[in-house]
């Protein structure tokens, strides 16, 4: 999730070019609040299910 979120911000604040820190900093900060104003998420649909189908070797099926 943490990446989706970088990819987001990158997006946001990189697509275009940044003349100094000062200029990417309000960009960065005005992201944010559009974003938290929003109550933006990200719902991750990936399941420990998913994962034991996909990554079989590295989540194992517990036996009981």
């Amino acid at each position: 999730m943490a990446e989706i979120e970088i990819g987001i911000f990158s997006r946001g604040c990189l697509s275009h070019r940044v003349g100094d820190e000062a200029t990417l900093l309000r960009r960065f900060q005005a992201l944010e609040t559009e974003r938290n104003h929003k109550h933006c998420t990200i719902t991750w649909c990936f399941t420990s299910d998913d994962a034991r189908v996909k990554l079989e070797r590295l989540y194992p099926i517990k036996q009981t």
